[in-house]
């Protein structure tokens, strides 16, 4: 059995020699190799790492690999940095001067939450789920000092890779002894704009799709409305917005529950909303709970089931688009359950946010 073992590590771990050009161009966009990647997806396939020629501010054409780890970045390994470094970006704008951590696994959020102690706003980013954010990559708005490295290296968590705009010296000498841990800075300061073409693209079998980046406007309460009975508290409110942000970086249909500095539970990925739903009740019960916290989902309720759900397990209120033919069947619903309910839209205005992502 160790053998078999033994040579899937080394399969792991194995680099793969790429020979891709080392400029690509797509009508006015350059992008110039970086980095060769471990491998792509699955291991034997190459992969490598491109930058958008001209690109500035923090996003991943601006990075350090500072401590390379016994495998080096891989192709995964980046692409869980890039959500981690937009979420972190957009939280650090929302919320000036708070520290936040956002944990990543497979391009989903596991763990986000944010604070003043930047030891406790890490420890309390990985309560999110646990087992979860085993393996995770790990994003901060802040530098690593010797209490968070401390943490990071406990002989109970795997942490893949640190992303953070600094580390101070002792704290990097405690982070080279977790031989495996990659640890990259930001060269650019998360206060600075992120600028590049704001081009998405989805490579298809014969074909490409582009679409512009989506950027949540739903950043205050004065972007948002209450259609329900009950007036939602300024707390919920905070925690709503807080929560519909990590919705915006969350695989579609996503349903994340929380409070106003921390998230509780993540549903993602699922085709139907209510299994989203379940699943973010469920991972709750790994850490925080989902009594007393609201939930964010990412698109219209077709039914009530989401609210009976959410009613039954201590959920308060619910941020979401309307958009739904049953729309008043579901506010009605909630009304007789007492939550609050909050659209992505000011008041006044006839269409709602919605914050899809199929990365």
């Amino acid at each position: 059995m160790e053998k078999w073992g033994k040579e899937s590590r080394i399969q792991y771990r194995k680099k793969v020699e790429e020979a891709f050009p080392g400029k690509i161009t797509f009508g006015e966009m350059v992008f110039i190799k970086k980095q060769s990647m471990r491998y792509g997806e699955n291991p034997g396939y190459p992969a490598a790492f491109y930058q958008e020629k001209g690109a500035s501010g923090p996003n991943m054409a601006n990075l350090e690999v500072i401590q390379e780890g016994t495998k080096g970045l891989g192709y995964i390994n980046v692409a869980d940095m890039d959500l981690g470094q937009r979420l972190v970006k957009k939280l650090s704008d929302v919320y000036p001067g708070k520290k936040i951590c956002v944990l990543v696994k497979h391009e989903m959020p596991s763990g986000v939450a944010m604070g003043d102690n930047p030891e406790e706003v890490f420890e309390k980013a990985w309560n999110c789920d646990p087992l979860s954010n085993f393996g995770s990559v790990d994003v901060f708005n802040y530098e690593i000092n010797v209490p968070v490295a401390e943490k990071i290296v406990e002989s109970r968590r795997n942490i893949e890779v640190v992303y953070a705009p600094g580390v101070e010296r002792e704290a990097r000498e405690i982070l080279q002894t977790r031989k495996p841990l990659r640890v990259v800075k930001m060269t650019s300061g998360l206060d600075n704009p992120t600028k590049d073409s704001g081009m998405e693209f989805k490579r298809l079998a014969g074909g490409i799709l582009i679409q512009k980046r989506f950027n949540s406007k739903i950043t205050s309460p004065e972007q948002v409305d209450i259609v329900s009975k009950r007036a939602a508290s300024r707390e919920e409110i905070e925690a709503a917005i807080f929560n519909w942000n990590v919705a915006c970086f969350t695989r579609s249909n996503a349903v994340i529950i929380g409070k106003k500095d921390k998230v509780h539970g993540i549903g993602s990925g699922q085709r139907s909303r209510i299994d989203s739903a379940e699943d973010a009740i469920k991972f709750s019960r790994r850490g925080y709970g989902s009594e007393g916290c609201i939930l964010a989902s990412d698109a219209f309720m077709p039914f009530p089931d989401v609210v009976e759900l959410a009613a039954k397990n201590g959920i308060t209120a619910i941020i979401y688009p309307l958009g739904s033919i049953r729309d008043k069947e579901v506010i009605d619903r909630a009304d007789e359950l007492g939550l609050a309910m909050i659209i992505t839209r000011k008041k006044g205005e006839e269409s709602s946010e919605r914050c899809f992502l199929h990365r």
